[in-house]
Formats: C-alpha cells, sequence, structure tokens
C-alpha cells in the first residue's frame, strides 16, 4: 500500500465536492453521472464542444464580467486520471493543460486556468498581467476559485491566501478563518465558514457582499456580481445585480449544488435535473432537458 502523509491525508479528506455544474459567461456546463459532459449557450470558440469528452470527475467554466468587449470563455474538465481537457478560447494560453498531471480540482477565471495538485500546490496558466497566475509558491492549498482578475486559495488550516487585482479590496482575505469553501466574482470574494456563515469582501456595489445575515449555508457561487447560498435545507438564497432575474431563486427547492454565470444561476436538483435562471440570451439556461446530471460527492 502507498504511504501518504498525514497532510496528504488530511489534504484528501479536506478536498469539497467535486463541481458537476459549471456557468460562464455565455454557456453553462454540467457533467453526468457516466463521466460525459454536456454543455448549452454560446460556442463561438469552440467552449461547448465537449460531447467527446470521457471520464470526466470535474468541470470548470471561464466566467467573463458584462462588458460588451468581452464574453469569449473556455471550459475545463478534470479527467479521472488527474489529467486535464480544454476547449474553447485560447487566446491567452488558458487551455494549455495538456500537460498537467496529479490535478484534485480545476477553476476557471476569465483568460486563465487555475489547477490544484495532489499535494496541496497550485498551477495556473493565462493572463498574468496583474499577478493573478503567480501560485507557484502557494502550498498546503484545498482549494481554489478564479475571479476575473484575481485567484484566491483555501489554505488547509482555513486561512485563505489571494493575489491578483485588489482595487475594490477583493483580496483582502488574510484576516479570514475557519473557512470551509471560497468563490469569486468580477470584483468581490466570499469565504463560506464552518459554521453556516458567509463572509465577503471587495466591491458592493449592487449589495452582492451583503451575505452577513446568511445562516445555514453549505455551498456558495459567485456570479459577475450576484452571490449565491445553498442553505443546508435545499433552499437557495441570493443577493446583488438583479438585472436578468439571476437572484430569483426563492421558489427553488431540492438544490443539492448551484453555479453562477456572469448573469445566470444555476441549481442541481436531488433527481438530477437542472434549474436556471437569469440571462438567457445565448440559451445558457436552456437545462430543462437535463438528466442524469451527477450529484456533489458521488
Amino acid at each position: 500500500m502507498d504511504y501518504i502523509s498525514p497532510k496528504e491525508a488530511v489534504l484528501k479528506v479536506k478536498r469539497l465536492p467535486k463541481d458537476t455544474i459549471a456557468a460562464g459567461r455565455r454557456h453553462t456546463v454540467g457533467l453526468k453521472s457516466d463521466g460525459t459532459v454536456t454543455a448549452v449557450g454560446d460556442n463561438k470558440y469552440g467552449q461547448c464542444d465537449v460531447s467527446g469528452w470521457r471520464n470526466i470527475v470535474a468541470i470548470a467554466a471561464g466566467n467573463v464580467h458584462m462588458a460588451t468587449n468581452t464574453g469569449n470563455a473556455h471550459t475545463i474538465g478534470l479527467k479521472s486520471d488527474s489529467t486535464m481537457a480544454a476547449v474553447g478560447w485560447n487566446k491567452h494560453h488558458q487551455c494549455d493543460v495538456n500537460d498537467w498531471r496529479d490535478i484534485v480540482a480545476v477553476a476557471a477565471g476569465w483568460r486563465r486556468t487555475i489547477g490544484l495538485k495532489s499535494d496541496g500546490t497550485v498551477v495556473a496558466v493565462g493572463r498574468n498581467n496583474e499577478g493573478e497566475c503567480n501560485v507557484s509558491g502557494w502550498h498546503d492549498i484545498v482549494a481554489v476559485a478564479a475571479g476575473d482578475w484575481h485567484t484566491i486559495g483555501l489554505k488547509l488550516d482555513g486561512t485563505v491566501t489571494a493575489l491578483g487585482n485588489n482595487r475594490y479590496s477583493q483580496c483582502n482575505v488574510s484576516g479570514w478563518c475557519d473557512i470551509v469553501a471560497v468563490a469569486a466574482g468580477y470584483l468581490h470574494t466570499i469565504g463560506l465558514k464552518s459554521d453556516g456563515t458567509v463572509t465577503a469582501v471587495g466591491w458592493n456595489k449592487h449589495d452582492q457582499c451583503d451575505v452577513s445575515g446568511w445562516r445555514g449555508i453549505v455551498a456558495i457561487a459567485v456570479g459577475s456580481n450576484h452571490t449565491i447560498g445553498l442553505k443546508s435545507d435545499g433552499t437557495v438564497a441570493a443577493v446583488g445585480w438583479n438585472e436578468y432575474g439571476q437572484c430569483n431563486v426563492s421558489d427553488w427547492r431540492d438544490i443539492v449544488a448551484i453555479a453562477a454565470g456572469c448573469a445566470h444561476t444555476v441549481g442541481l436538483k436531488t433527481d438530477g435535473t437542472v434549474v436556471a435562471v437569469g440571462d438567457n440570451e445565448y440559451g445558457q439556461c436552456d437545462v430543462s432537458g437535463w438528466r442524469g446530471i451527477q450529484l456533489p460527492g458521488n
């Protein structure tokens, strides 16, 4: 039997359930229970060309803010052998992950891809104009998140590290503790605490950081300017920008996983079906026919 150190054992236990739904600026991706992947929405750069993927265990979609000159995105798949698949926009080499090995979790930001390795270190490719890919010194990481221009790492001890753009204090997470999950949006960062409460830093123009009253949260997701919380009873909370109805989730029930794109929100139900609200200009919310999406942790 292969020996693993106590630290490695804890790293394995601490890692959160794999992402089985993902949302980008204009597309939505779902991981099916048979290891295949489905996608809907804008496919200008081939970011929905995932029909040939097999043996996938987690997915990520590059999110992008709602500026008129953006929207190009990519999709990442983590394979069962800890290697990667990638399709979509590759101007900044964000899809050049073919040589990555020993990956256990992935995140996709605007123009970049982040990979968490089994030893708790992190790798990154893509746009690095503001140091958002300077993760080579990170260690003891158990989860990663990618905002538009900043990258977040959750450490083994429940603290959080961040790098990249900090214009709106979205990287001011050094005082956080007892964190069990992290999520990053356009200009804000969210942390889920072990007691089910949520903390936030960054731009709050749309009240996307107004989560201090949340309780009983078990998972979080962040769009460009909105924040979603999955409650322990299977209902969902939402704050922030709601121009497209992306926060209209108060009637959702039996939800086991959530994802947030730029201006849409996706929920996975206990029966493996999916619901979505928000911006649907590119058909990114047309998920009502999806079946057999893998439940988190399965």
